[in-house]
């Protein structure tokens, strides 16, 4: 089960893509979103990109409004705008929490409205106390509060690449890191941090499979390689009740045009119509 329209998996292949190719296994396309109510905005202008069509982008004033634009055509300035809007307007106008109910989602880690930095500037603002014990790992620092994401898998722990925590307490003393993911409280020693890394701001790769109350997404020419429309159709669509973009007009339509997906080689298609012997 998944949505054939999204972003192909981070890892090789395109799974999905070619068993629904291959007509060997009995498929059916869902044409209801049920993630948002039928009327939602996320959902229309979803189904408008999918077609290559801008999604609406006039703010209108009316009640149960869930997709705003925000135009910035300056990083910097969207990186500012992004930090009110967060930590500001989303929880004053719509009453989420800025850290457990607000994701930004980013086209790239890199660059000033890329992830990392935007994780910077999210931290500050919204749990930059000083004076809280804290933990400092690959130029990332960690204290009480703080959204983390896991980046890889581990048995041991039970916690595996993408899920979301939060930090539950910082002891310098024993060198020790207490996260709680979804309230389980898991240890970490100082020297396992380099398996999470800060999550206000996190790839709309990562977010694959994930649904947020509400999401922000920052879309810029600085993104370019990776401006594709099935990218921003897979940001929007994580949203459940609120969406909005803070984008050069230029990037998304980039970005609404390009119907391009990245081509990968795979024999998965063959193999299931019997075209090609499945090697031992």
């Amino acid at each position: 089960m998944g949505d054939a329209d999204q972003l192909p998996s981070v890892g090789p292949g395109q799974v999905l893509a070619d068993i629904i190719k291959s007509s060997v296994v009995p498929t059916a396309r869902l044409t209801e979103v049920f993630r948002q109510a039928a009327q939602s905005r996320i959902v229309v202008n979803a189904h408008r990109i999918n077609r290559g069509q801008m999604p609406e982008l006039v703010n209108q004033s009316k009640q149960g409004l869930d997709f705003y634009w925000v135009e910035a055509d300056e990083p910097d300035d969207a990186a500012h705008k992004i930090v009110e809007i967060v930590r500001g307007r989303i929880p004053a106008q719509f009453g989420f929490d800025a850290i457990r109910e607000v994701q930004v989602l980013c086209p790239m880690n890199r660059g000033r409205i890329g992830a990392r930095a935007l994780n910077l500037d999210l931290q500050a603002a919204l749990n930059g106390d000083q004076s809280k014990p804290s933990a400092v790992r690959f130029g990332c620092s960690f204290r009480s509060g703080d959204k983390v994401m896991q980046t890889m898998n581990d048995y041991d722990k039970d916690i595996f690449n993408g899920d979301l925590g939060f930090v539950h307490a910082v002891d310098p003393e024993t060198q020790e890191l207490v996260l709680n993911f979804d309230g389980r409280l898991v240890n970490y020693d100082f020297g396992e941090l380099d398996e999470i890394v800060p999550a206000y701001a996190i790839s709309i790769h990562k977010s694959q499979g994930s649904e947020y109350p509400a999401v922000v997404i920052p879309l810029s020419t600085q993104h370019y390689p990776m401006l594709r429309r099935n990218l921003v159709y897979t940001g929007i669509t994580r949203g459940k009740r609120l969406v909005v973009l803070v984008a050069q007009r230029k990037a998304l339509t980039i970005a609404v045009r390009d119907s391009r997906a990245e081509r990968r080689w795979s024999k998965l298609n063959q193999w299931l119509r019997g075209e090609v012997a499945l090697e031992a």
